[in-house]
């Protein structure tokens, strides 16, 4: 039976998310939720916040003195990570820039990078995968037809700034992650685990049977040597302060010659025809509902603004959507048919495919297993044997 439509009365989030629900008065879990375990940093008493951020910063700077770095910046070209950067500068950490350059960089991003790099007397490490081995595993990915394809970029992205961090003896990586303007999380089924090594190489091996040479990639097993063992944490650093995406994009553009882009994780070329065209054609999904909802719920946006915006294709005009397909034709060696019959097929979940999520899921909850006091001992001693 066909679900009735509704949409959330406080944000944008309609019934077309299958595990959404509505209340007495119409307002969707998903913002609920959101405001629910998030207005403790939303919300926060300023002076609380200042010295929260005050200890941080300490903390930083203690443990990256005597070091070339004190702190890893992974820089994409977007809003969240660039100020994440600029602000990192001015509180006086010595971050290294670090991006990963997949091959569909927009000249946009590149500019936006090496202008704030530039202006903010950053060293950039920049790591650049072999185009024609992650060109075959997008390829795999597609003939998977899974809906997560951007976890290839995603993993490896976590694994190059990890491996920077461990390199440099680094114990902090600074991320744009932020309540504020991506608190409530993506539906269950939009996305997939982004430490899930096992699940690329299994597709990988299963559609061409690719094997991984340049691609640098993260596994459940990497991630707890960094995070239990090398003591390396990700740090959603925006948290700390009262962030606001517009006010900080008007900065961005005055003081760095920062370009936006129409919308949120635009500045891959990839990117943008993945989550404007692919996802809405293929899986019937549009990730702007999420991201303008969080907006809304974190009253950086009015209902009505957002609700106009999603009225609107999910690309500046028409034109930039068959110029950016036509430019994914050509650098995947696609023609036409082959984008027709790939939207056409079915999804399949990616655990058809050989999975460790339930492994992560495991090793994610060993701090709940243990003591605090048996964690702070092993962590202890962790620390004397470095």
């Amino acid at each position: 039976m066909k679900k009735e439509y509704q949409i959330c009365t406080r944000c944008v989030i309609d019934s077309r998310i299958k595990d959404v629900k509505f209340d007495s008065n119409g307002v969707c879990n998903y913002c609920t939720e959101f405001l629910k375990n998030s207005s403790h940093i939303l919300d926060k008493d300023p002076e609380v916040q200042k010295k929260e951020l005050d200890a941080f910063i300490a903390k930083v700077k203690k443990s990256g003195k005597g070091k070339q770095y004190d702190c890893v910046v992974g820089v994409s070209g977007g809003v969240d990570s660039s100020w994440a950067l600029v602000q990192a500068v001015k509180l006086g950490l010595r971050p290294l820039a670090v991006h990963m350059d997949n091959g569909w960089n927009s000249e946009l991003a590149q500019n936006n990078i090496e202008n704030l790099v530039r202006g903010l007397g950053l060293d950039l490490f920049t790591y650049v995968i072999d185009w024609e081995e992650y060109k075959a595993l997008m390829q795999a990915f597609f003939d998977a037809d899974v809906i997560d394809i951007e976890l290839l970029y995603d993993n490896a992205m976590a694994a190059v700034i990890n491996k920077q961090a461990s390199q440099h003896g680094l114990r902090y990586i600074l991320t744009g992650v932020n309540k504020a303007t991506e608190g409530i999380p993506l539906p269950k089924d939009w996305v997939w685990n982004k430490s899930d090594k096992k699940n690329i190489v299994g597709i990988a091996k299963k559609f061409g049977n690719i094997k991984l040479k340049s691609f640098p990639s993260k596994g459940t097993w990497n991630w707890m040597w960094y995070h239990y063992v090398k003591l390396i944490q990700m740090t959603p650093f925006l948290d700390y302060f009262p962030y606001n995406k517009f006010e900080s994009l008007k900065v961005l553009q005055e003081e760095y010659s920062y370009k936006p882009y129409p919308y949120k994780h635009y500045e891959s070329i990839f990117t943008r025809f993945y989550q404007g065209y692919i996802l809405p054609e293929k899986f019937g999904v549009d990730k702007r509902m999420i991201h303008l909802a969080t907006l809304v719920a974190a009253k950086q946006m009015t209902r009505e603004d957002a609700l106009k915006d999603l009225e609107k294709i999910p690309y500046p005009s028409q034109r930039d959507l068959e110029d950016d397909k036509e430019y994914f034709l050509k650098k995947m060696g696609w023609t036409e048919k082959q984008l027709s019959d790939y939207l056409k097929r079915d999804p399949v979940p990616h655990d058809t495919y050989p999975s460790e999520i339930a492994f992560y899921n495991f090793a994610a909850s060993l701090p709940e297993l243990f003591p605090e006091s048996l964690r702070k001992s092993i962590t202890n001693l962790v620390k004397s044997k470095r």
